[in-house]
């Protein structure tokens, strides 16, 4: 499912996906523009700090994507543990803290506080001639896998 760059309605549908789906695990991918050759596995998201308005030209109220949530919310999925264990040639994959108060890390929080921590998040580069869809489809597989594996 494709999510829009689009705070509030990103959030509604995570929500929604949570609700209707009821998955055991939701895995979100988000580009990260400014990474190069970078798979970047994110270990939680972060509650406040939403100031940048998004495609419509909104923020949400109080810079807040959860009124009363907690500060920030750790992953079920261990990601250092899958940073350390895993590896893919010809993409670096790094370990991280922080998916950089914009709509991916707010969907991230918004997911963790719905689905109890049983979600995580994927930062990857644009597509490139050294970042092939192939090159990121076989990544996103093993890394995905391995999540499966830990749950």
């Amino acid at each position: 499912m494709q999510l829009p760059v689009v705070y509030q309605k990103a959030k509604e549908q995570v929500i929604k996906i949570w609700t209707t789906l009821q998955p055991l695990l939701t895995i979100h991918v988000g580009l990260a523009s400014s990474a190069t050759a970078l798979i970047l596995l994110e270990q939680c998201g972060k509650n406040k700090g939403y100031r940048e308005r998004d495609a419509c030209g909104f923020h949400p109220e109080g810079a807040c994507c959860v009124l009363d949530g907690p500060e920030k919310i750790e992953s079920a999925i261990n990601m250092k543990a899958l940073w350390k264990n895993i590896s893919v040639e010809g993409i670096d994959i790094i370990f991280s803290r922080d998916a950089g108060r914009y709509v991916c890390d707010y969907t991230y929080y918004a997911s963790l506080y719905y689905g109890n921590g049983r979600a995580a998040f994927i930062h990857v580069p644009p597509l490139s001639k050294s970042v092939t869809a192939d090159l990121l489809g076989k990544a996103l597989q093993t890394i995905i896998l391995a999540m499966l594996a830990q749950c």
